[in-house]
C-alpha cells in the first residue's frame, strides 16, 4: 500500500469517526426521547392495571359479604312461612327465623318490621326492641313495587345502635300477595372502612362506592361528610353509569383533582365501585425516571468520546465473543453434548469422507425408555438429570476421537461411528446398554437399571447411501425397538430398504 492509499485511508477513518461523533449524540437523544415517551404511557398503563387489579378483588370481597347478608335475609323471609312459626316461642322463634344471620360477619342491626312497619323480631333481643320504621326508604320501596327483589338503601345512622350501616332488605309477601312488611338487615360501613383501609393508593388516591343513584356509600379516606352525599350530576359519576365498567379521567367535583378512575358495578347490584389515582401521582414516578434516562444518555454521550480509543480492544473482544457463540451454537446447553447442528455438520463431514474412501459409517439413535414417567413422577429437575447422566455415560461408551455422541432432541442422542461397520456397532451398542445400566440418580432414589434407552442401528458404506437415509433407518429401527419392548438395540439391515420393508428389521435384546 502506498503512502498515499494509507492517507487516503485514514482520512476516510477519521471522517467516519467524525461522523459518528456528531450523528451517536444526536441518535442517542433521540432515543431517550422516545423512551421517556414510552415509560410515561408505561407508566400510565400499569397504573390502570394495578387499579383494575385491586377494583377486582374489592369487588369480590364486597360482592360475597353482600351475597352472605342476603341468604340471611331471604333465610328469614323463607322461615317466616314455615308451619307453626307463630305459635312458638319468642326465643325459639327468633333461633328459627334467624338461624343463618348469626354467622354473618359485620351485621349490624337484623329485623323483621311488619306491614305497618313495626318491630315484630329481632336478631338482638328477644323481646324485639321496639320501633316503627315505616319511614324508611326501603320499607316504602317494598311497599311501593311487590317484586322489587333485594333492595339496597341510603346509608343511615341506627335507631337502636347509633352506628352508620348500609341496609339491605326484602318484601314479606302474605299468602294472599298482600304487603306483609319486610326483612331488613344492614352491614356496618365500618365493614368498607376496614377493607379499603388496607390499600395505600398513594398521595390523592381514593376508593369510593356508589349507589347507582349517585349516593356515596363510602369513601377512602374517609371523611364523615362524604358518606350520603350524591354525585348523580357530576361528569365522572355519569361516566360511571354510561358504562358497566371502564376507565375514564376527569377532575373530581369534591376537590378539583383530577385522577384517573377505574370503575365497575358490583355484579348485578346497584353498586357501583372505583379506584382512582391522582395523575400527578403516576406522572411523579414517570418523572423520578426521566431523570434517570437522562443520566444515562449524559453517560452515553461521554462513551462515545472514548469509543475511538475501545475500538481496538472491543474488535478483539468481539472476535473472542464470536468464536464462542460458535461453539455455543452447537453445544447443547443442558448435557453439553455437540447438539444437532453440530451432528448434521460433522456427519455431513463424516459421511463425504467415508464416501471417497469407501469406508463404512454407522449410525446410533439412542432414545430414553419411559422418559414421560420420570418428569411427571419425578418433576423436570429429576428430568434433567437423567439427560445428563445419559450423556455422561453415552460419551463413556465411545473412545476414539472420530467417534461422535450428540443430543439431536428431546431425550433422542445420536452417537456417529466413521470407519465402523455393523458389527463393530453392535458392540457399541452393547457397550451403551451396560454403561446406562450403571446410571442411577441418587437425589430422586433411582437406582441403577431402572433407566434404561432403545437404540436403533444403521450402518452402511457412504458410496452406496445418502447420510439423511442413513438417519432414517436407524430412526426406523428405533421405533422397532421401542415396539419390540424397549431396553434394545434394533439393527436396519445392511442395504437400503424401502420405506415398506420394515421386515427387513431385526430385534437384538439386552440382557
Amino acid at each position: 500500500m502506498t503512502s498515499l492509499q494509507r492517507l487516503k485511508r485514514e482520512f476516510y477513518a477519521a471522517r467516519i469517526w467524525i461522523g459518528l461523533g456528531v450523528i451517536a449524540p444526536v441518535g442517542m437523544l433521540a432515543t431517550s426521547g422516545f423512551m421517556l415517551l414510552d415509560l410515561r404511557q408505561d407508566a400510565w398503563e400499569r397504573a390502570q392495571l394495578t387499579s383494575r387489579n385491586l377494583l377486582q378483588v374489592l369487588e369480590a370481597d364486597i360482592a360475597r359479604n353482600v351475597e352472605l347478608f342476603d341468604l340471611s335475609i331471604q333465610a328469614a323471609v323463607d322461615n317466616l312461612r314455615a308451619p307453626g312459626v307463630a305459635e312458638v316461642s319468642p326465643a325459639l322463634r327468633q333461633l328459627i327465623l334467624f338461624d343463618r344471620a348469626a354467622t354473618a360477619r359485620d351485621i349490624g342491626v337484623m329485623i323483621i318490621l311488619d306491614e305497618n312497619g313495626d318491630v315484630v323480631a329481632d336478631l338482638d333481643a328477644v323481646p324485639p326492641r321496639k320501633g316503627n320504621y315505616a319511614d324508611r326508604d326501603y320499607f316504602q320501596a317494598h311497599k311501593a313495587r311487590a317484586g322489587l327483589g333485594l333492595f339496597i338503601g341510603h346509608p343511615l345512622v341506627s335507631r337502636l345502635t347509633g352506628e352508620r350501616m348500609l341496609p339491605f332488605s326484602r318484601r314479606i309477601t302474605k299468602p294472599d300477595g298482600a304487603f306483609g312488611g319486610v326483612v331488613m338487615g344492614s352491614m356496618k360501613l365500618s365493614y368498607f372502612t376496614r377493607l379499603f383501609s388496607q390499600i395505600d393508593l398513594g398521595r390523592e388516591g381514593a376508593i369510593n362506592l356508589y349507589l347507582r343513584d349517585g349516593t356515596r356509600v363510602m369513601r377512602q379516606p374517609y371523611t364523615e361528610a362524604d358518606i350520603g352525599a350524591n354525585i348523580a350530576g357530576a361528569a365522572t359519576f355519569k361516566g360511571f353509569v354510561r358504562e358497566r365498567s371502564g376507565s375514564l379521567i376527569e377532575t373530581s367535583v369534591r376537590d378539583s383533582v383530577e385522577r384517573q378512575y377505574t370503575f365497575t358495578q358490583i355484579g348485578a347490584l346497584p353498586l357501583i365501585l372505583n379506584v382512582a389515582l391522582a395523575t400527578g401521582a403516576i406522572d411523579a414516578d414517570w418523572r423520578i425516571k426521566a431523570l434517570v434516562i437522562g443520566a444515562i444518555v449524559l453517560a452515553l454521550c461521554c462513551l462515545t468520546i472514548a469509543l475511538s480509543l475501545l475500538f481496538g480492544r472491543e474488535l478483539r473482544r468481539r472476535t473472542v465473543m464470536q468464536a464462542e457463540l460458535e461453539r455455543l451454537s452447537l453445544t447443547d446447553a443442558l448435557t453439553r453434548l455437540p447438539n444437532r447442528r453440530a451432528f448434521e455438520e460433522t456427519g455431513t463431514r463424516a459421511w463425504e469422507a467415508a464416501r471417497r474412501g469407501g469406508e463404512p459409517l454407522s449410525l446410533l439413535i439412542v432414545d430414553a425408555d419411559h422418559f414421560k414417567r420420570f418428569n411427571d413422577r419425578y418433576g423436570h429437575q429429576v428430568g434433567d438429570a437423567v439427560l445428563q447422566g445419559l450423556a455422561r455415560h453415552l460419551s463413556a461408551s465411545v473412545h476414539r476421537p472420530p467417534d461422535l455422541v450428540c443430543r439431536v432432541g428431546g431425550e433422542e442422542f445420536a452417537v456417529l461411528l466413521p470407519d465402523t461397520d455393523q458389527v463393530g456397532a453392535l458392540r457399541i451398542a452393547e457397550r451403551i446398554h451396560a454403561e446406562i445400566a450403571k446410571l442411577a440418580i441418587g437425589a430422586a432414589c433411582i437406582g441403577a437399571g431402572a433407566i434404561t434407552v432403545s437404540v436403533g442401528l444403521a450402518s452402511c458404506v457412504a458410496a452406496d447411501t445418502a447420510l439423511a437415509d442413513l438417519y432414517r433407518r436407524a430412526d426406523e429401527a428405533l421405533y422397532r425397538a421401542k415396539a419390540g419392548g424397549r431396553n434394545r438395540t434394533s439393527c436396519a439391515d445392511p442395504g437400503r430398504p424401502s420405506p415398506s420393508s420394515t421386515g427387513a428389521l431385526r430385534l437384538i435384546g439386552t440382557p
